[in-house]
């Protein structure tokens, strides 16, 4: 799967970003804000998507921004999205990225390999550090 810029990619919290230990926040899991980060580098805009809302989710959002990450919108589709009460919380996203998916979560480094293709290049990545040097 090659993507393409510009998607809109909602991401899940509890059991995705973090571990999940919903109502806590659970530890950070492996690699989620270094290839959060490369996908907004890359053009794409994230959703936060969760069941969390009022003070939890305002504490998720607030460790987010703690670990370099603030999202194009949280729990809707566009920032100035008026909410309703009555109406399904469903977001349009391109992608969604959660934990819940048939299968599980994959690795954080194997979701950037499948949404780019990314093939390793040892000269290229031979001074390069860290997760992204595949």
């Amino acid at each position: 799967m090659n993507i393409s810029k510009g998607l809109i990619i909602a991401v899940d919290f509890d059991g995705t970003i973090v571990e999940d230990s919903y109502p806590g926040i659970g530890q950070e899991r492996l690699f989620a804000f270094e290839t959060l980060k490369r996908l907004q580098a890359d053009g794409h805009r994230l959703i936060l998507w969760t069941y969390r809302h009022g003070k939890k989710l305002d504490e998720a959002v607030a460790f987010c921004k703690t670990n370099g990450i603030e999202f194009y919108a949280v729990n809707s589709s566009f920032p100035e999205e008026n909410k309703v009460e009555d109406v399904s919380r469903k977001i349009h996203a391109d992608l969604f990225i959660d934990d819940r998916n048939i299968g599980g979560i994959l690795g954080w480094g194997e979701i950037y390999r499948m949404l780019t293709n990314e093939v390793p290049n040892p000269q290229k990545d031979k001074k390069k550090k860290g997760f992204f040097r595949f």
